[in-house]
């Protein structure tokens, strides 16, 4: 039996990780066993020697964190000698290789795979990650979110002392203090005012 690769997008602070933390709860609830993951590039929860995935309203659990050179068929069937999980949940799949992502869909002929991520990054390009899940998952959904003026938010717009940026490297892992989730008007026009400053 095939299963699904499922990708959950969202600008920042759309509840993606609390709804992957919830995924998790409903199939630990059935029985199953679940596999969190989340990329090593993304540590800014990790407390001590442990890997944590949090999100914005206090949710949070342990994880397992791989690196981008990692073969993730390898790590799944390693780590379900002892486990034998059933279901593979990937938070921050945005900072996935595309490669890994292949992975993920090869996987999906033994569990379902749910990736959850941002589906573009502050200059409004795709994520690597999420360019390959877009073009190969089974199933896309969006998480919506709201821009500060009411409309739905699309940009994930970076700020460095107040002021939005469009410059910069695309991997600065940060949340609240240094990202906004805008729409593309509010987007603009902030890039506006800071031509003016």
């Amino acid at each position: 039996m095939a299963y699904k690769l499922y990708f959950k997008y969202g600008v920042m602070g759309s509840s993606k990780t609390a709804q992957a933390l919830m995924t998790r709860f409903n199939y630990e609830q059935q029985g199953y066993k679940v596999l969190l993951m989340k990329p090593k590039i993304d540590n800014r929860d990790d407390k001590s020697e442990k890997t944590i995935i949090k999100s914005r309203i206090g949710l949070e659990e342990e994880a397992y964190a791989f690196s981008l050179n990692e073969n993730l068929i390898d790590t799944f069937s390693k780590l379900s000698e002892d486990k034998n999980y059933n279901v593979i949940i990937c938070d921050e799949s945005q900072f996935c290789t595309a490669e890994q992502i292949e992975q993920f869909k090869t996987l999906t002929d033994k569990v379902p795979v749910f990736c959850y991520g941002l589906k573009t990054d502050f200059k409004s390009n795709l994520f690597e990650g999420s360019k390959r899940l877009i073009e190969i998952a089974d199933s896309l959904t969006e998480i919506k979110s709201i821009c500060e003026c009411g409309k739905k938010a699309i940009i994930n717009a970076r700020f460095i002392d107040g002021i939005i940026t469009t410059t910069g490297s695309v991997v600065d892992i940060g949340g609240d203090e240094k990202y906004r989730p805008l729409c593309y008007s509010c987007y603009k026009n902030y890039i506006n005012q800071s031509k003016n400053q």
